[in-house]
């Protein structure tokens, strides 16, 4: 087992974790890369009427957040002849990154979810008529089901289904950033 720590004789691994942390970081960007094909689907178009909508405008933020997390720079140099020390820190540091884009991803997915149900919601409410006081109520209680929705989308449970889904799916955890360090990436960038 010890012969198989290290793939380069002259970067030895510091803990011999550093394939388990390569494989973790693969992980999350495969996560990410699930959640960009999604939020890169086309969205529906609002009449002129609708534009403003709570749900239309809740969907085109999603888009812009998506894309300006898809157009972020993403660097994942990782130089095979450094030493495992350096290696360590810097796949923890590309750990952080891909968390955070992840996480960030994953609350643009959410708020993008509950705004195509509540899309949905209306199409149902105004069965392709143009919106008249008849439905106004029904409306009304469309756009109080989405903030309440979108209010429920909280930093917290955003890791802790991320964590859950990761911990069911068998991956290792032992060095994903917390909530706090993914929250100081983000500020940062």
């Amino acid at each position: 087992m010890a012969g198989k720590k290290s793939q380069n004789k002259n970067a030895p691994m510091a803990d011999g974790y550093n394939e388990t942390r390569a494989m973790r970081v693969a992980e999350v960007m495969n996560d990410f890369q699930r959640l960009q094909q999604y939020l890169m689907q086309p969205q529906p178009t609002p009449s002129a009427d609708d534009y403003y909508e709570i749900g239309y405008e809740i969907l085109r933020q999603c888009r812009a957040g998506a894309t300006a997390v898809l157009s972020a720079e993403y660097d994942a140099d990782l130089s095979t002849n450094e030493s495992g020390d350096a290696q360590k820190r810097q796949l923890q540091r590309v750990l952080l990154d891909a968390s955070a884009r992840r996480f960030q991803a994953q609350k643009i997915y959410l708020q993008a979810v509950a705004a195509a149900r509540w899309v949905n919601m209306r199409v149902g409410i105004l069965q392709g008529q143009r919106r008249h006081a008849g439905h106004t109520a029904a409306l009304q209680q469309a756009d109080n089901a989405l903030r309440a929705e979108l209010a429920a989308i909280t930093n917290e449970r955003i890791v802790n289904d991320l964590r859950t889904k990761d911990w069911q799916a068998g991956h290792w955890l032992q060095e994903d950033p917390s909530l706090q360090a993914i929250l100081a990436w983000i500020n940062a960038h």
